[in-house]
């Protein structure tokens, strides 16, 4: 693996990303399933997305439709952060653990739910968003915007202050 980071203490304007890492890293983007994390507090969550896209090359940010009503709702609310690594379709394990169906609880309000993260090493980047090293590339982002929209899913709006790239992406 390979991080690049700009210097982010969770306030303020993140430090600008190579352009051209980043630009390599967001062309995996479209047309992916991914993982999007979250923590705050010793509180984590993740949950499988598939709306995603890429909405600015400078700075870096993309656009992620998530669900309403999951546990990762309140943390990426709180913590004003989330992470996105980018999940191999043959990946059964992650797609197992983290269908939105499984997930939608926390083992934090519900103790006889089990942590998704659990199997997996506890590895973050510079926001604290869990991350696991059987993504291709993680995309570690700041709040810069949240719709909440009158339908079953909300936009999320990140600026990516960190990138991860796995040797083979």
């Amino acid at each position: 693996m390979h991080d690049y980071a700009g210097n982010y203490n969770g306030t303020g304007p993140a430090a600008p990303l190579d352009p051209e890492v980043a630009a390599r890293a967001l062309s995996f983007i479209p047309g992916t399933t991914c993982l999007m994390t979250s923590a705050y507090e010793g509180d984590r969550a993740g949950v499988l997305v598939n709306g995603i896209l890429v909405a600015s090359h400078e700075p870096p940010m993309v656009v992620v439709a998530c669900r309403k009503g999951h546990a990762i709702d309140p943390i990426i609310r709180d913590s004003r952060c989330f992470a996105l690594g980018l999940v191999d379709p043959d990946d059964r394990l992650i797609h197992k653990r983290f269908r939105f169906a499984d997930t939608a609880v926390s083992p934090r309000v519900d103790p006889d739910v089990t942590d998704p993260f659990d199997p997996f090493p506890d590895l973050h980047m510079a926001t604290g968003s869990p991350i696991l090293d059987r993504c291709a590339a993680w995309f570690d982002c700041q709040i810069a915007r949240h719709f909440d929209l009158e339908s079953e899913h909300e936009l999320f709006v990140g600026q990516v202050v960190a990138i991860r790239l796995r040797g083979d992406a």
